[in-house]
């Protein structure tokens, strides 16, 4: 269905207008988001967040994409403005829309639903029959074309995407029930409940049909991707309610025709420091469950002139090295190092997530910091890393041990954070030469 001629790149510039939501506070990333937005968390060690969503959409032949921004959102605006550009001929575009104050609103986005419901006037000076809405965290591949196919087969007004989750992951999603026609006929917002939970449960015997090759109890959770259509949207949207899953979701099912669209590829919500961690890592090994080398649905992102990495020795495994990063030396294992990363001679890193840093130090600007009793950008010579997160821009220096070993699982201080038993330090931190943490 998705291959159907219907799908031409004219109609989908003339029908399908896209919304990607990163207007939230992201406290869940914090300290990640300390200085920026969610969407603009680096990831993969030369993307970022928000490159997930905009490369779905190019992927599937949707390029007229508005991005809600809110919150710290400076550097997010810079690297979509410097990232995507289509031709004049195209129609298509990634354009920003952020919170803002006018005659008939003062507040800022109050929820998913207000988010869009205020940015309607901007909406609907585009010519759309439907508006796929997206979110800023999540890291996926999904060709949207199969769900708005599904959409349109089913006739319905508004189309969920949701994904099979297990019982310990129901809490922290919306969980829906459907019938044997894929109509959501339930939907309940983070259900606490065990016996509320229950009562959702996935029937095994939809299994089959679903294509769901697993012995263990499942939920249909929603994955937060909707279709539209869009008299649908301005009619559930006529109100004050200020959120898809709390409010808006659960109303529509009396009054408007839901469908679910049963996702089964890899999805990860990596709104929390732990989520990230992983799916960072993740990349590292020999089969990754998201594959940034898949040429058949590439994520884009700002294109850079970097150098070639340098690796002057060591030992290193199951690692990926981004572009512009010099290694003494040292040992790697697990480890993900962004752009522009140093590490220094004999320092020993495992399960490190290194962000690297927006700029190479000048002669002049090193002689400066080591006069002042500051180490380099990057990591110095001799020190251990365990189970990290260091983002961009961090002077680490030498001799150093940064560990969660002997620490509680959530902990703040002035140099790091503890995050679910993961190191985080902040961006721009600077660590003095011998300092174990």
């Amino acid at each position: 269905m998705a291959s159907n001629p219907i799908f031409s790149a004219s109609f989908l510039s003339r029908n399908v207008l896209s919304v990607i939501l990163g207007g939230g506070a992201g406290t869940r990333l914090y300290p990640l988001t300390k200085e920026r937005s969610k969407p603009a968390v680096p990831l993969g060690g030369k993307y970022r967040l928000v490159d997930v969503p905009i490369s779905n959409c190019i992927n599937s032949g949707m390029q007229r994409i508005y991005v809600m921004t809110q919150f710290l959102s400076a550097s997010l605006h810079r690297h979509i403005s410097q990232s995507y550009k289509f031709d004049h001929f195209s129609r298509g575009f990634v354009e920003i829309l952020a919170a803002e104050q006018t005659p008939t609103s003062t507040s800022w986005y109050e929820g998913t639903a207000d988010a869009v419901r205020k940015n309607l006037i901007h909406l609907t000076s585009q010519p759309f029959e439907y508006l796929i809405i997206l979110s800023g965290d999540q890291l996926y591949r999904m060709n949207y074309l199969e769900m708005l196919a599904h959409h349109i087969e089913k006739g319905a007004d508004l189309t969920v995407a949701t994904i099979p989750v297990e019982k310990e992951s129901v809490p922290g999603f919306g969980i829906m029930q459907m019938n044997d026609a894929n109509e959501i006929t339930r939907f309940e917002e983070k259900p606490q409940d065990p016996s509320l939970q229950e009562e959702l449960k996935l029937p095994k015997d939809w299994y089959p049909k679903l294509d769901i090759h697993s012995d263990k109890e499942l939920w249909l959770a929603s994955m937060g991707i909707y279709v539209f259509n869009r008299q649908t949207i301005l009619e559930l949207l006529d109100n004050a309610h200020t959120d898809f899953g709390k409010h808006i979701i659960p109303g529509a099912i009396k009054t408007h025709k839901l469908s679910s669209y049963v996702f089964q590829g890899y999805w990860e919500d990596v709104g929390t420091i732990k989520a990230f961690f992983d799916a960072n890592l993740d990349l590292t090994s020999m089969l990754p469950k998201f594959n940034f080398f898949d040429m058949g649905s590439p994520v884009f992102t700002r294109p850079r002139f970097l150098p070639a990495s340098k690796v002057n020795g060591g030992v290193i495994e199951n690692t990926l090295l981004s572009d512009g990063c010099i290694v003494h030396k040292a040992r790697l294992k697990e480890c993900m190092l962004g752009i522009r990363s140093i590490v220094g001679a004999d320092t020993d890193m495992e399960r490190v997530v290194m962000m690297g840093a927006d700029y190479y130090e000048s002669q002049q600007s090193i002689a400066k910091h080591q006069e002042e009793g500051e180490p380099s950008v990057g990591i110095g010579p001799r020190t251990r890393v365990l189970n990290a997160i260091i983002d961009k821009n961090a002077r680490i220096g030498s001799d150093c041990v940064i560990s969660p070993d002997g620490k509680p699982n959530e902990m703040d201080s002035e140099l790091f954070h503890v995050r679910d038993g993961i190191i985080v330090i902040p961006k721009n931190t600077v660590i003095p030469d011998g300092t174990v943490i």
